[in-house]
């Protein structure tokens, strides 16, 4: 009997453990491998032969790793170029020495896009007895092809919540001190998590990589509703932009290992502009940061239950031999009531591409969501798992596979 290998990559989420848990537990009831190993720290840890095995993990130890946040095997952000021949051929070496058959590969675009080399790579050198299998994760919700994306649902849930909370915090005070308050949410090319603050029916001004930034416009939208209420909410994306395609963040631009832009401080260029305008006496800025993807104790059902349900298919597709090169997404079923059901496609089809906020849910002037848009996520954030706490009050968490050597 072969083994398989786990591995994940690019930003943790608060649910990426879950699909994961879901790989190993459908092994041990449906043993397709001999052994199940973790590589850790992504495609760069197993390149490296850094393993755990989780075979045997106990029933326990799956359910605590079901709510426990962040990469437990480790991520990377290592680029698998497809000219880089020296890498492929070690992948094939290391996979045989271990006698690994299958790898699945947790994570986002660039993941899919890893899943769809090192495929093409086997497919082209003619090697059958290695296959690798990708599983959807990226709070952005920006992957193409799938419904949604595990990861969205619990990022949704804590900023909408989070921006409910800050809304009766800001608004405690009396009419007569005028004040805006600025929540700025990750998303790169995409608004999707900036929308979900929507879902608190609190957000007065949207502003969305994919409606271009207008300054005077903004500003006449933030005194229109101080004059009317004298408290503002924005919602901001730390990708939005101006129309010619520059980032409204202040900082200057860097990049990371895949090319990426690293962003942040568009709240604060949106918090400057107010006060130089005079419109405001005051004016936050919440920058929720990494807090949106490892916030875990407030987890959504939906989003933990169908990653740990994705794991499973991808285990139980994994049982075709042919099943190479392939994403394992959702389906949002047409019932009346909220399901969902796997399905799977080219890897090649969802890497390299982004899945934009439908621009015919955005409201005009920067005015928030529309209702289709509240429909198709609010089922994603329904109901809270039951946690388990330690004897200190704190979540239980497994300690992190990479810690343990």
């Amino acid at each position: 009997m072969s083994n398989c290998i786990i591995a994940q990559s690019g930003g943790p989420s608060a649910v990426i453990n879950a699909t994961m848990a879901g790989i190993v537990k459908a092994n041990q009831l449906s043993p397709l491998y001999e052994h199940v190993y973790g590589g850790l720290n992504g495609i760069e840890g197993i390149l490296q032969e850094r393993f755990v095995d989780l075979t045997n993990m106990s029933e326990r130890e799956n359910r605590l790793l079901q709510q426990t946040p962040s990469c437990a095997l480790g991520s990377c952000r290592y680029k698998l170029k497809r000219d880089n021949e020296e890498d492929y051929q070690k992948m094939i070496a290391i996979m045989d020495k271990y006698q690994i058959e299958t790898m699945f590969y947790i994570g986002g675009n660039d993941s899919m896009d890893t899943v769809a080399a090192l495929s093409e790579y086997a497919v082209s050198h003619q090697i059958a007895n290695h296959r690798f299998i990708g599983c959807p994760k990226t709070i952005d919700n920006d992957l193409v092809e799938t419904d949604h994306c595990p990861g969205f649902g619990s990022a949704a849930k804590f900023i909408a919540t989070t921006a409910l909370q800050c809304w009766y915090d800001i608004n405690a005070y009396p009419s007569s001190r005028t004040e805006v308050f600025i929540l700025e949410t990750m998303g790169r090319d995409a608004g999707w998590l900036a929308a979900s603050a929507c879902l608190s029916g609190k957000v007065d001004i949207l502003i969305v990589p994919e409606e271009p930034f207008d300054k005077e416009r903004f500003l006449n939208r933030v005194r229109n509703i101080i004059s009317l209420r004298s408290k503002c909410f924005v919602a901001v994306s730390e990708g939005a932009r101006y129309i010619d395609g520059s980032y409204l963040s202040s900082g200057v631009a860097r990049s990371e290992l895949f090319g990426h832009t690293v962003l942040g401080g568009a709240g604060k260029v949106l918090e400057q502009m107010i006060l130089d305008a005079g419109i405001a006496s005051r004016c936050k800025v919440q920058d929720l940061s990494i807090a949106q993807r490892c916030h875990a104790t407030e987890q959504s059902y939906t989003d933990v239950t169908e990653s740990f349900q994705l794991g499973m298919c991808a285990h139980m597709r994994s049982s075709d031999p042919s099943f190479t090169g392939k994403m394992v997404g959702l389906k949002r079923m047409p019932a009346e009531k909220y399901t969902v059901s796997c399905f799977a496609i080219d890897a090649e089809k969802v890497a390299n591409f982004v899945r934009n906020f439908p621009s015919q849910w955005l409201l005009p002037d920067y005015g928030g969501i529309s209702e289709e848009a509240i429909k198709y996520m609010l089922p994603l954030i329904q109901g809270i798992p039951e946690i388990i706490y330690d004897e200190s009050g704190l979540p239980a968490y497994v300690k992190p596979y990479y810690l343990v050597r």
